[in-house]
C-alpha cells in the first residue's frame, strides 16, 4: 500500500522528461529550476512525497506544490509566474553589452571606464551601469597590488612553512619572527576633532616627526602570544639581543622553530654563530617576496590599524608606550590566527593565476 501523502500519480512524456533531464543538469539553468526537475523527475518513479523530501533536505510542503504544479500543467507549471511591479527596462543584451565592455576595453584618455564615461558610451544612464556593476561585482575604480615571488626554492620553502602551521613538531614551539623598522612618532600639528553624528573623525593632514623606534617580534603560533623587545635600530646586533630574550623566554626542554624572512640582518656571521651555539634553535626562511607566510605580519598589520596610524605621539617615549600597551593588551587576550589553507591549496591557486596570465593574450 502506497504511504505519504495523497498526490497525484505522475507520467512523464518523453519529451518532458527529456526537458526535466535538460533543466537539472544544465549549467546556466536556474538553481530553483533545476530543483523542481529534479523534485518531479524522481516523483515518476514512484516515490512518495516524504522520501523525496528528506531524501533532497527539503520540507514536503515545496515537493508537494511542484509535484501539483507540474501535474496541473506540465513543464509549464514548474517556471516562475510573472511578478507585479514595473516592466523591466534593461535587455539582456544591453547587460552583456556594458559586460563585455566594462572588461574588454578601455575609454579614449583613460585607463579605466567611470560610471559617466561608461553611460556616455553605451547610452544607459547611470544608474543603470551602476546597477549592473553591483549585480556583477565590477569595481574598475578599484585596484590591488601583488607579487610574485622569483625563489627557485619557492615551493619547498612553502611545504616547509605550512606544515609547521598545519602539523607542528612534538615538544617544539613555532614563532614566527620579524621586526617592524623605522616606525614613526608622528605628532599631529593640531588636535583631533573627535566623531559626532554625521562627521567622521578629522585630523591634520600635517605632522611633526618625534624619531624612530624599531619593534621586534616573535608570534607563538598556537598560543597567539607574544615575545616583544622595542629597539631604537634594527641591526643584527639588536636582533642577536632579541634571540636572547627568545631564549630567555622558552622552556629549556622545548626546541624553537623560527619563521623568519631573507632580510641580512638575519644571516651574518654573528647569527650564524650564535645558532650554532643554541642548536635546538632551527630557522625556516620563507620565499623572497612572499612575507604573506609569515604570521607575524598579520599582527603588525593589526598594531598600525589599532595604535599607531591614528595616533598622535610627541615624542618616541610615548610611541614606544603606546605599543607596549596594546601588546600588553594582546598577551592577556591571545588569540591565534587560524592558518586554513594547505600547500597544495597555495599551490594550485599560484598555478590557477600563471594559466590565466599565459592565456591572457598580454
Amino acid at each position: 500500500m502506497r504511504r505519504g501523502r495523497s498526490l497525484p500519480s505522475l507520467t512523464l512524456t518523453t519529451e518532458d522528461r527529456e526537458t526535466l533531464q535538460g533543466w537539472s543538469h544544465r549549467r546556466k539553468t536556474a538553481q530553483a529550476l533545476a530543483l523542481r526537475s529534479r523534485i518531479v523527475l524522481k516523483a515518476s518513479t514512484g516515490s512518495t512525497a516524504t522520501a523525496i523530501a528528506a531524501e533532497m533536505g527539503l520540507c514536503i510542503q515545496t515537493v508537494s506544490k511542484w509535484w501539483r504544479r507540474y501535474a496541473a500543467s506540465g513543464t509549464d507549471g514548474l517556471l516562475d509566474e510573472s511578478r507585479p511591479g514595473q516592466p523591466r527596462k534593461l535587455s539582456d543584451a544591453d547587460i552583456e553589452r556594458v559586460i563585455v565592455q566594462t572588461l574588454e576595453s578601455k575609454p579614449e584618455g583613460a585607463t579605466h571606464w567611470s560610471t559617466r564615461s561608461m553611460a556616455e558610451a553605451t547610452g544607459l544612464n547611470q544608474t543603470a551601469i551602476s546597477r549592473i556593476w553591483r549585480a556583477f561585482s565590477l569595481q574598475p575604480h578599484r585596484q590591488e597590488n601583488f607579487k610574485l615571488s622569483r625563489d627557485p626554492l619557492f615551493i619547498d620553502k612553502v611545504r616547509d612553512i605550512v606544515g609547521l602551521y598545519l602539523n607542528p613538531p612534538d615538544r617544539a614551539l613555532v614563532l614566527c619572527v620579524d621586526e617592524k623598522s623605522q616606525i614613526q612618532a608622528l605628532e599631529r600639528t593640531a588636535p583631533l576633532l573627535p566623531m559626532r553624528p554625521g562627521q567622521a573623525e578629522r585630523r591634520a593632514h600635517d605632522y611633526l616627526r618625534h624619531g624612530t623606534t624599531s619593534l621586534f617580534a616573535a608570534l607563538d603560533t598556537k598560543t597567539g602570544k607574544v615575545i616583544s623587545q622595542l629597539q631604537r635600530r634594527h641591526r643584527s646586533v639588536e636582533f642577536r639581543k632579541f634571540l636572547d630574550i627568545i631564549e630567555a623566554n622558552v622552556p629549556a626542554e622545548l626546541d624553537v622553530h623560527l619563521v623568519m624572512d631573507n632580510y641580512a640582518t638575519h644571516k651574518t656571521a654573528a647569527i650564524q654563530r650564535w645558532m650554532v651555539r643554541h642548536p635546538r634553535f632551527h630557522v625556516h626562511f620563507t620565499p623572497t617576496s612572499a612575507s604573506w607566510l609569515n604570521q607575524v605580519e598579520r599582527l603588525f598589520a593589526d598594531l598600525t590599524e589599532k595604535q599607531i596610524r591614528r595616533g598622535s605621539f610627541r615624542s618616541t617615549l610615548q610611541l614606544e608606550g603606546a605599543i607596549r600597551h596594546y601588546l600588553q593588551h594582546h598577551n592577556q587576550h591571545p588569540k591565534p590566527f587560524v592558518w586554513t589553507k594547505t600547500a597544495d591549496d597555495i599551490l594550485n591557486s599560484l598555478a590557477k593565476y600563471c594559466q590565466r596570465i599565459n592565456d591572457s593574450g598580454h
